[in-house]
């Protein structure tokens, strides 16, 4: 991982916990596996500790690291960097997603909430207009008996819907791997994709980007979705057909909050820089800031598992990937 990240990750307190835990083969984060000093930490190395930016652990790297067992990957995919080869050599992978999905679904909670009572709308309103607008009496607008539909229950999705349960909100979900009762034991009730687009005031999506899963929400889902609804992503631009939500967004139909975007972020040129209707974020969502050291602490405990000879209580099986990030 980057030598900056790495500090962030660990910390003065964080790197002595790690260094009672392990002996370190090296003090400075491994930015490739193609130097000499790689190449002798790796001879030595039983565990790697991952993190952004992580090449891929290929055969070449496998074959420098012939004593390595265990991976633990200190952010959230491990897709990037994890390989055919890594599995075939029969590694344990650790990852940190369920730690860098709560600020995901904390914003996404947020987000929620403000949208459906247009509070950006409202503040341009106010900072340009000088008064209230004469929208905000509209009975469509709150978070009382409003809609929220949730897409896909992966580890975000179902942490999102557990924060929406205080709130006096019906919540739909649509995961064609989760059964009517599942998604009642959740906090949501179980719904087509289509009647989620159709009926939700809010859809937000928490889909993995898998090849099966790309542009997903397709215009004909946008179409569905009805005037004045809003979508938020924080999963992956490439869920969502970006040519037909910038259609429907440019139109003043729907409105948006994205935090993921196709290409990542916009080009300089696009259009819903300047649109009214729709809050763009750099990515923002994850972890930041003192957040990544939610990561840190989950890692930590996953290698004191794997000193005791546990194991990991968020391990990524090869199996795993056809359904998550």
């Amino acid at each position: 991982m980057r030598g900056e990240v790495f500090g962030q990750l660990f910390p003065p307190t964080e790197l002595a916990r790690l260094r009672e835990l392990v002996e370190l083969t090296s003090e400075e984060a491994l930015s490739g596996f193609g130097t000499p000093e790689a190449r002798k930490a790796l001879g030595e190395a039983e565990l790697l500790i991952t993190g952004w930016g992580c090449p891929p652990v290929d055969a070449e790297a496998l074959a420098a690291a012939p004593r390595l067992r265990a991976v633990v990957h200190v952010a959230g995919t491990v897709r990037n960097h994890i390989t055919e080869a890594c599995w075939e050599r029969g590694l344990r992978v650790s990852t940190a997603a369920a730690a860098n999905g709560v600020p995901v679904a904390e914003y996404t909670l947020a987000m929620i909430l403000l949208s459906q009572k247009r509070v950006l709308e409202s503040a341009r309103a106010l900072r340009t207009e000088h008064r209230r607008p004469a929208w905000t009496a509209d009975p469509r607008l709150g978070n009382f008996r409003r809609t929220v539909g949730i897409l896909s229950a992966s580890g975000i999705g179902r942490r999102v819907i557990g924060l929406l349960r205080p709130h006096d909100l019906e919540v739909l979900l649509h995961d064609p791997f989760v059964s009517p009762e599942e998604a009642e034991r959740l906090g949501a009730r179980a719904v087509g994709i289509e009647e989620l687009f159709a009926v939700s005031d809010t859809v937000s999506v928490h889909t993995p980007l898998l090849p099966q899963t790309v542009g997903l929400v397709s215009r004909e889902l946008l179409a569905l979705m009805p005037d004045g609804a809003t979508l938020i992503n924080t999963a992956r631009g490439a869920v969502v057909d970006q040519e037909a939500l910038t259609a429907e967004l440019l139109s003043g139909r729907l409105r948006a909050v994205l935090d993921v975007t196709v290409p990542d972020p916009l080009p300089p040129g696009s259009p819903l820089y300047g649109c009214p209707n729709v809050l763009l974020t750099p990515h923002v969502a994850g972890s930041l800031g003192g957040e990544l050291l939610r990561m840190t602490e989950l890692a930590l405990g996953e290698i004191e598992r794997l000193a005791r000879g546990e194991e990991f209580a968020h391990r990524i099986r090869r199996e795993d990937l056809g359904r998550t990030a």
